[in-house]
């Protein structure tokens, strides 16, 4: 059965963020929802994207890390479920709401990321479609280069060994230009980090490589090529199945599809964006188009498509 566990810690700021960037409210306490997924791996919510605590023979890894601020509450949820070091942390892109715990974390840890996940943390842009308060800052140029990746990947790479077995997989432009897939193979379980955030219309991070022409494909890529998975903790939302994945490839491909059609048909961007809704069979999905923020998401979604689109 899952277990939940809730840990509060009123001082500093922090609320779930659903979207890459989005500062929480001042003065919001931390709260984090812990849920066991398997003997050994629980996923964490609240304070930004989902984390995973993977606890092996000798040590932790931590997937994602939410955003500043959030790393010592994730810390001290792991201390409850374990008294284990966390000695690995795995980035699967680059936005803050994902790596700012990174810079809270033990110094001597080891931080995986994918080749251009760890170009993107170099310069940490701001998200394509995310209302910016300010300039965007760099938390890790602010930390002296703590929190920084130490090991990276191009396609695939395999860390630890028998039952701590990692496998990490890129399956090409979607969300960012780096998105990592994160496989516990012992527990038929992906972490896929915000190319699969939800059953939502997706974050297409264009100043980041993110891509609306390639996502529909490099999602199919994924569905067809991780095997023996039954558990997905997706960026945000619930955990989801490889069935909700292979149709989150097809809803994506189904947009783009959409975008080029009435590109053709001569329509500007806001003429696409007004007209789109969401397709009926696709029924569950959030309809972005019930608030301003996801019209907003929506609209920036159709430009890139264009934008993509000869």
């Amino acid at each position: 059965m899952k277990r939940l566990i809730l840990l509060a810690s009123l001082v500093g700021v922090g609320a779930l963020s659903v979207a890459a960037f989005q500062q929480p409210p001042a003065n919001a306490p931390k709260v984090v929802e812990v849920e066991k997924l398997r003997d050994n791996l629980w996923m964490l919510k609240g304070g930004g994207g989902n984390t995973a605590v993977f606890v092996r023979a000798n040590g932790i890894t931590i997937v994602d890390t939410k955003n500043p601020g959030w790393g010592q509450p994730i810390l001290d949820a792991v201390k409850k479920l374990s008294d284990k070091p966390v000695t690995q942390i795995i980035n699967t892109h680059t936005h803050g709401d994902h790596v700012s715990g990174n810079v809270e974390m033990p110094v001597n840890v080891e931080i995986i990321v994918q080749d251009n996940t760890k170009k993107n943390m170099e310069e940490m842009r701001g998200a394509t479609g995310i209302a910016q308060n300010g300039p965007p800052t760099n938390i890790f140029k602010e930390h002296n280069g703590r929190g920084m990746p130490t090991k990276t990947f191009k396609d695939r790479m395999t860390v630890n060994k028998g039952a701590d077995e990692i496998d990490l997989y890129y399956f090409g432009r979607g969300h960012t230009n780096g998105d990592a897939w994160v496989v516990f193979p012992a527990l038929r379980l992906v972490h896929a980090g915000d190319i699969f955030s939800g059953r939502n219309i997706p974050l297409l991070d264009a100043n980041n490589g993110g891509s609306g022409v390639e996502i529909g494909s490099t999602l199919e890529k994924a569905a067809k090529s991780l095997k023996n998975i039954d558990t997905i903790i997706t960026g945000h939302s619930t955990t989801m199945t490889m069935a909700d994945l292979s149709e989150y490839a097809q809803f994506n491909k189904d947009f783009m599809t959409a975008v080029q059609a009435e590109k053709k048909a001569g329509k500007s961007a806001d003429q696409i964006a007004a007209a789109w809704k969401l397709p009926a069979k696709y029924k569950g999905y959030a309809d972005p188009t019930a608030n301003d923020a996801g019209k907003t998401r929506l609209k920036a979604n159709v430009q890139i498509v264009l934008d993509e689109t000869k």
